[in-house]
């Protein structure tokens, strides 16, 4: 071969594996972005006993959340999911149906930023949506009432102003509301603010018990994030500061009990029952885990047991959840993914759970 023509095929060989190079390169990039991508969505891993599973198509138009989604709730009877989010010049509030078709968002100025949600009086025919605000503007620092499309119906606290006064009755970052059937209301007080408190309101929101002091002794807080009452006179509070869940009498306020050994790694950022009352659905939100624990039978507290894990993918951060008591789903609201996502229960035995 001439040494002009060897020349030419050199050429060749050389820019082909060039262009193969540069092929493999950019499919690899693509491909991780794409594995990337999917991954923040979808990825998720089973351990221990394989509780619920990610349904996929919900919402079918996951395009719409466009801030960081901190909390959501559920009503059951309407199968309606309310999701709150945060961020500059996006609505706070998006409506979803529970098989993932977008409602409607609501068009409000009065609320600033959501931290919890709790769907109350669901089987009623004036069902309510309570959003706790832990905004520093004319709005935040309080507790809110709206209807299903968004009306602001009434207030707990002082608009504005942070402080722990009792009357009038103050807040400074409430982190969420529980309210039980009968009217009552359990609050935590203190997402990071000067509160650290549990207070039960009567129906007439009078205050009837309160635990208020910050520490690591029995009955003292630091950063209580999440609460929920159960059929047992029981209220449960993620005590996430302390890396901890306590437990409390419901009807004088007495300490009951507390679990600390399951979260070690990190804290509770928020506590739920599945409707069957099997299970706590406890959030982690630094270690990505979405953890179900046995839930205790009437008359005894015990130590926590790990029965399930979800392990989110990386930096997803989930929040706080709720559950469709009708149906079992959960719905779990995560801050970095910028989503809220839906999981439903395996049935075992034609039983839900």
């Amino acid at each position: 071969m001439s040494l002009k023509k060897r020349s030419q095929w050199c050429l060749v060989v050389s820019g082909t594996v060039s262009l193969i190079l540069l092929m493999t390169v950019l499919y690899s990039s693509n491909r991780g972005q794409r594995r990337s991508s999917s991954s923040l969505r979808h990825d998720y891993q089973l351990m221990g006993r394989p509780l619920y599973k990610l349904d996929l198509s919900w919402p079918k138009n996951p395009e719409i959340f466009t801030g960081d989604v901190f909390c959501v709730a559920v009503n059951q009877y309407a199968a309606v999911v309310y999701v709150g989010q945060r961020g500059s010049n996006v609505p706070k509030v998006l409506v979803f149906t529970t098989e993932g078709d977008f409602l409607m968002s609501w068009n409000t100025t009065t609320l600033e930023m959501p931290h919890g949600m709790f769907l109350a009086d669901a089987a009623s025919k004036d069902p309510t949506v309570w959003i706790t605000d832990v905004g520093d503007g004319p709005y935040g620092h309080c507790i809110k009432q709206y209807s299903p499309s968004g009306m602001l119906l009434q207030v707990l606290g002082t608009p504005g102003k942070a402080g722990s006064g009792l009357d009038p009755l103050q807040f400074d970052q409430p982190a969420e509301i529980f309210v039980h059937e009968s009217g009552e209301m359990y609050i935590v007080d203190g997402d990071g603010g000067m509160n650290n408190r549990l207070i039960k309101l009567s129906k007439n929101q009078q205050v009837l018990w309160m635990h208020a002091e910050k520490g690591q002794s029995l009955a003292q807080f630091y950063i209580p994030h999440s609460v929920t009452v159960d059929s047992a006179q029981r209220v449960w509070v993620a005590d996430r500061g302390n890396k901890r869940i306590q437990v409390f009498n419901s009807i004088t306020g007495d300490w009951l009990g507390t679990w600390g050994s399951c979260f070690t790694e990190d804290a509770p950022y928020s506590v739920r029952l599945t409707p069957d009352k099997k299970y706590f659905v406890v959030v982690q939100l630094n270690t990505n885990q979405i953890t179900l624990l046995d839930a205790p039978p009437v008359g005894l507290i015990g130590q926590c047991k790990v029965v399930s894990v979800i392990q989110l993918a990386e930096d997803v951060k989930p929040h706080l959840v709720d559950l469709d008591l009708k149906a079992g789903a959960l719905y779990v609201a995560e801050i970095e993914a910028q989503q809220a996502q839906k999981f439903t229960p395996f049935s075992l035995g034609g039983n839900l759970l």
